[in-house]
């Protein structure tokens, strides 16, 4: 998706070039396939199914197709799939990308302070954040409906049954949705303030400020050139992780804005236009980042999941149960009487 921007000529200037989709429907369903596609063994069958691939990878495009539905819709989510970041590594030099605020309300404040805001600025680290914890709620409340069917009573046993089944549906969804931002991420272009051109920014090495540039990359280049087969080949090898999901957000996003200005080079290079091999091989290994990416947080999601607190009032974890510690009841799994 390209973002909305607060300088009308450069709003007018995209609005010019047609809308773009942070990797395009293509682009986006790739990453989503062949992240799902390499799923480890370590997760549950539910969501490494062929069905299950299809699905995700049919739902990585879903909030870009999602556009349009209303002022108040649009506004709120639109700003969650980009950041500004700008050249000192910083959000509008307040926010630093290893050292995240602990809400995005907290984001917002520091923005704030700084005469800008998260709609502004875009609040895409916490658009992966709040998905990855919503994904790790979602295992968590899976894994003790299915080991409540061995051990709970006949008539819990027919609701947890149900629960589970209802639980799978809801999580190849979060999964899916969730994976467009981890998706646009990989975009270079979707996390520097040079997101379609260079603009007013001091530019000593001449590069472009065509406001077509967004679209091009993402969009008309992904869909000639990238290829499934190489995305996959791309992809590095699978990476758990215990570190917070902050700090693994922070990580990948300051990982992903290192490819700003070598993108930009391959511009000014002619190397887009032209399609050449290290353009083809830039872009490949962009979306083959978001692939693995989107892997690896799913993973780390599901050995996160343990621990996670399911209930209310009264919150058991998959750890009380899977060790027998707590005997499971609809109840204290938060089911109403």
């Amino acid at each position: 998706m390209l973002r909305r921007t607060s300088s009308l000529a450069l709003l007018l200037a995209a609005a010019t070039a047609g809308p773009a989709s942070a990797w395009g429907g293509v682009g986006h369903t790739m990453i989503s396939r062949a992240g799902a596609r390499a799923f480890p063994a370590t997760l549950p069958a539910f969501v490494r199914t062929d069905a299950a691939v299809d699905e995700i990878a049919s739902l990585g495009p879903e909030l870009d197709r999602s556009k349009d539905a209303g002022a108040t819709h649009d506004r709120d989510l639109d700003t969650g799939h980009y950041l500004d970041i700008g050249d000192d590594g910083k959000v509008f030099g307040v926010v630093d990308l290893r050292a995240l605020p602990a809400t995005r309300e907290a984001y917002d404040t520091a923005l704030r302070g700084a005469g800008s805001d998260e709609y502004k600025a875009g609040y895409l680290p916490y658009a992966l954040i709040d998905g990855w914890q919503q994904i790790a709620k979602d295992f968590a409340i899976w894994r003790i409906d299915d080991a409540a069917l061995k051990s709970s009573s006949t008539q819990d046993r027919a609701w947890f049954t149900a629960d589970r089944a209802l639980r799978e549906t809801l999580t190849l969804r979060d999964i899916g949705i969730w994976s467009h931002y981890v998706g646009d991420a990989s975009q270079p272009l979707h996390i520097t303030v040079h997101f379609n051109g260079w603009g007013a920014y001091p530019n000593p090495n001449g590069y472009s400020q065509s406001h077509t540039l967004h679209a091009d990359f993402e969009t008309r280049f992904v869909d000639a050139h990238a290829t499934l087969d190489a995305v996959t080949a791309a992809m590095a090898p699978v990476r758990p992780s215990t570190a917070p999901i902050a700090t693994l957000v922070g990580t990948y996003l300051a990982a992903s804005a290192s490819h700003v200005v070598p993108l930009y080079d391959l511009d000014k290079a002619g190397a887009f236009a032209n399609a050449t091999p290290d353009a083809v091989t830039f872009v490949d290994a962009r979306l083959a980042d978001g692939a693995a990416e989107f892997r690896d947080l799913v993973v780390d999601a599901w050995n996160a999941s343990d621990t996670v607190k399911v209930g209310y009032p009264h919150a058991i974890t998959p750890a009380d149960v899977e060790s027998g510690t707590v005997m499971p009841t609809r109840a204290l799994a938060g089911a109403a009487d």
